[in-house]
């Protein structure tokens, strides 16, 4: 079936939703909720999964980006989460999207700051993390092993660091997306080429686990979906349709630096964070030149947001621990934009950065199967799990997951035709980095209107607007600007690129 998602297969798929009692209803198009209407359709059964908003409007945009093996459970002990956080980043670099996901250099700056013992015990965890790579069988070539380079080395990875008492660094690899939004679209994307009907801007207004009532959040109409069994995977707002469900969510603030502002940055960074044994700061570069700084844990509390913001005092601590490794130090005035995310945990005692990251299936009274916990590279895991809970409980017929093979939207290799120079000047690897094998359909857009060919900031392309507008969903300038692509996290640049979205969705 075809894996196009737009306005017009949403006003047939919705019209026909009201007719039909499907075998599972998923509430929530995040990664997780993506994932899970994708596990239940490849296994022959029928699928409906909806979002108030639209795909990934959640938590899954605002992550780190990584992909990574689970070192920091292991050094908590939490064994189990990391040895399937090591499984399911083999699975995303290996099968299902090695489009999307690469392997990323990351450098520990050996400051005076930084003790020979502490750097010994860090390399030692490492190594530990290596050994996590093995054992999830994910082979060196696509992970390289940890190192410990010279100071000269690691200047010329990341020229930014200061030079004054530096004696090194530690190198380490792991898991990193190109966007972290592509990935729930290709998901969905994935699952609509199974059959599921993907309904976004449909927002479930009571819940049971025979169904949804449902309003349309273009037009205000109210129906019923029928379901035979029903996953929420709504995430830090499980809770609003369960009322059972405990939630404490915890807040990840980024920063986001232009892509001039720390020139020369070739490596990601990991910076201790003072007074942390086991925290350190990211900071990853970004395709598009932009580079993220991350990220707290901060607990919060009270009622949760749609879009959550970053508090002048996270983006204070975050500038503090990026300019302690710096050579020039940065300033409020350097931030071009902000983001921050909610992790679905659930409530317990301590601090949140200490809570368990492994995820939870619970089970409400009228039947509803909520799936909070986790984290972003888990999330196949966790879906699966959830399916197989509801065809447990639904009696469902249907066999076991695929999805640990099974290839997403652009996976595969590109056509001869789509490796070759760009009349319009526009790169092929940055089009292969965002869209794989459909690389080639995007290009084809520019060769029919050359002015499709045409940069809005970041080096996205009108093309890839309309793109998005024709086969990936979007319904609005929202959609394109702070999902499809990521222009909109530097105010400036979102509202440079609001006529081309505009005119993309009437193009």
């Amino acid at each position: 079936m075809n894996s196009s998602l737009n306005a017009a297969r949403r006003s047939r798929e919705l019209a026909e939703a009201a007719d039909l009692v499907v075998d599972v209803l998923v509430v929530g198009l995040g990664a997780t909720g993506a994932g899970a209407a994708l596990d239940a359709a490849s296994r022959g059964l029928s699928v409906a999964a909806i979002d108030a908003h639209d795909l990934a409007f959640g938590t899954s945009r605002w992550s780190s980006k990584m992909i990574h093996g689970g070192l920091r459970y292991l050094a908590k002990g939490q064994v189990k989460v990391a040895h399937e956080s090591a499984v399911e980043r083999g699975v995303l670099l290996r099968h299902t999207a090695p489009h999307l996901v690469r392997a990323q250099p990351y450098l520990l700056p050996l400051t005076p700051a930084v003790s020979g013992g502490r750097a010994a015990t860090v390399m030692t965890g490492y190594r530990l993390g290596d050994g996590l790579r093995m054992a999830a069988r994910t082979p060196r070539r696509l992970l390289p092993g940890p190192s410990r380079i010279s100071a000269g080395r690691a200047l010329s990875l990341a020229a930014p660091l200061s030079p004054h008492g530096l004696r090194g660094a530690l190198l380490s690899w792991d898991g990193r997306l190109v966007d972290d939004a592509r990935l729930v679209v290709a998901l969905a994307r994935t699952a609509a080429s199974w059959g599921a009907r993907i309904l976004t801007r449909c927002r479930a207004l009571e819940l049971a686990g025979d169904g949804a009532r449902v309003r349309d959040e273009l037009t205000g109409s109210t129906f019923a979906i029928r379901a035979r069994t029903v996953v929420n995977a709504t995430g830090v707002w499980a809770a609003q349709l369960d009322p059972d469900i405990r939630m404490r969510p915890s807040r990840g603030t980024h920063l986001v630096l232009r892509p001039e502002t720390l020139p020369g940055l070739r490596a990601g960074l990991h910076v201790p964070i003072p007074g942390e044994s086991n925290r350190f700061a990211l900071v990853l570069p970004q395709p598009d030149g932009r580079v993220y700084v991350g990220l707290t844990d901060e607990p919060v509390e009270g009622p949760v947001p749609d879009v959550p913001q970053a508090p002048e005092e996270d983006v204070a601590f975050l500038l503090d621990v990026l300019n302690s490794v710096l050579g020039v130090p940065l300033g409020r005035q350097d931030v071009a934009g902000t983001y921050a995310g909610l992790r679905p945990l659930l409530a317990a005692g301590g601090r949140t950065a200490d809570l368990s990251r492994e995820h939870a299936l619970l089970t409400s009274r009228s039947g509803v199967v909520t799936v909070v916990g986790g984290k972003l590279t888990t999330y196949r895991r966790m879906a699966e799990d959830a399916v197989d809970r509801v065809v447990a409980l639904g009696r469902l017929d249907a066999g076991g997951s695929r999805t640990a093979r099974l290839p997403l939207v652009g996976t595969g290799p590109a056509r001869e035709a789509e490796a070759g120079p760009d009349r319009a000047g526009v790169a092929p690897d940055r089009l292969r980095g965002r869209y794989g094998s459909e690389a080639g359909a995007v290009r084809a857009l520019m060769a029919e209107d050359p002015a499709l060919a045409e940069p809005v900031p970041t080096g996205i392309t009108r093309a890839e607007l309309v793109w998005a507008v024709r086969h990936e969903g979007a319904l609005d300038v929202g959609d394109l600007l702070d999902r499809r692509t990521r222009i909109g996290l530097v105010p400036g640049d979102r509202a440079a690129a609001l006529p081309a979205a505009r005119a993309a969705l009437t193009y």
